[in-house]
This record gives C-alpha cells, structure tokens and sequence, in this order.
C-alpha cells in the first residue's frame, strides 16, 4: 500500500530504475507484497533471509525473481553499498523465524522492522518518542502477541549494546531518536515477557459446545446461491 508514494519519495533523490537492493526483514505482506512491482520497476535485487527467499516468488510473476534474490545466512551479512557496507543484523524470532534488522553504520540507524512496532492507529512514522514509559504502552500488545520470547529478547538486547546507534527506527509507528532513548528501549525489550512465555493450558482447548460459531456469508455463484 505505501509502494506508491515511496517510490515518488525516491525519486526525488535518484532515479527509482537505479535502485540497487531492496532489503526485506522477512517475508510477511506488509513487507514483500510489492517486491514484482519494484523489480519490474527498477533493476535491483532482493535480500532477504535463506529461509524465506523460496516464498518471494509467490508475490511476482513467474520467472520474475530469477537470479535476482540475495539470501542471507542464519549469522546475518555485511551489504556493500557505495563506498560502504550496510549490515544485516540477526533478529530471528523477533518476529519471524528468519528475520533480519539493517544496520547503517554510517548514519548510526538500525531499521528494526517489526521490533519496536507500536499500532497506534494514527499516522506517526515520522515522529519520534518523547514519553517511553507512554510509548510502552502502545508497544505492549503487539509485542505481547507477535514476539516469540524472552529468551530471544535478550539475546538480540546483548548484541544491540555491541552496535553504536543513535536511532532505531521501527516499521511502524514512531521511532527511537538519541542514545538516552534507544537504551531505554533496549532495556524495555530485554525485559519483555511475551509469546511462550505467556502461554498456558488456557491457550489449547478444544473450543466447548456453544462457544461463538462464525457466521458464514452467503456465497454467490452465477446459476445458484449456496449458504451453508
């Protein structure tokens, strides 16, 4: 959905046919479901972890990503780019079980894809966070529900102090400017029970009798209509 308007956006910096690499943190749609369009539209190519790199093509017309997808191992990648490298960093499970955060050394930006997400409902890509202890709260749930564990929570807490950032920037909602704030967010995330860690018993029932039934819409076929 926002294919278009990042594409004007580019533009006014290089020509979008010029684009090198189009970086994919995993394989979800919100993050690839464009990857035909900007290869038809540009020549570049695809990185994206080895254990996503077989659905890509699932988004492009056949043929379309041959010889033109980068895979990144388990450990992660330096990318080179101009007269630098930009570096894949390893956030597995942090949603996705191969997943990648793109760090620029030079800028001191990580782009930590869904780690950091907050659904707010309102358009703030372009902000950033003033209030954490706030800001948690909007991060909670997500988290809660999409990350996998503490266990994978620490360990990507450990290597995050190792990079020198100034800015996390997140995929959606506002970002985490300045090192006051991406140490808090690190500590918040390091301290995170969430996924597994919340599950019980609770969570795997066989539905009881007389729980809510979903209402299935009436289908329409062009010689008869089926209801079921």
């Amino acid at each position: 959905m926002t294919y278009g308007g990042l594409y004007l956006a580019i533009s006014r910096y290089f020509p979008p046919k010029q684009l090198d690499y189009v970086l994919a943190s995993h394989a979800d749609p919100d993050i690839v479901a464009s990857v035909g369009r900007w290869l038809s539209g540009s020549d570049c190519r695809v990185v994206i972890s080895s254990v996503w790199a077989r659905f890509l093509p699932h988004f492009c017309q056949a043929g379309k990503t041959s010889g033109r997808i980068e895979t990144i191992s388990d450990q992660g990648a330096h990318i080179p780019l101009g007269h630098g490298t930009l570096v894949a960093v390893p956030a597995h499970f942090l949603h996705s079980e191969g997943n990648f955060q793109f760090y620029d050394p030079v800028s001191k930006i990580l782009f930590s894809g869904d780690l950091g997400a907050a659904m707010t409902g309102a358009d703030v890509a372009s902000t950033t966070v003033s209030d954490f202890d706030a800001h948690a709260r909007h991060m909670l749930p997500f988290h809660q529900r999409y990350m996998s564990g503490n266990r994978a929570c620490r360990l990507w807490a450990a290597m995050a102090r190792t990079l020198d950032i100034d800015w996390i920037v997140p995929q959606h909602g506002p970002s985490f400017c300045g090192k006051e704030m991406v140490a808090r967010f690190i500590d918040w995330v390091e301290g995170l029970s969430c996924g597994l860690d919340l599950l019980t018993q609770k969570n795997y029932r066989v539905p009881p009798a007389g729980a809510t039934t979903l209402a299935l819409a009436k289908l329409q076929c062009p010689d008869e209509t089926v209801s079921e």
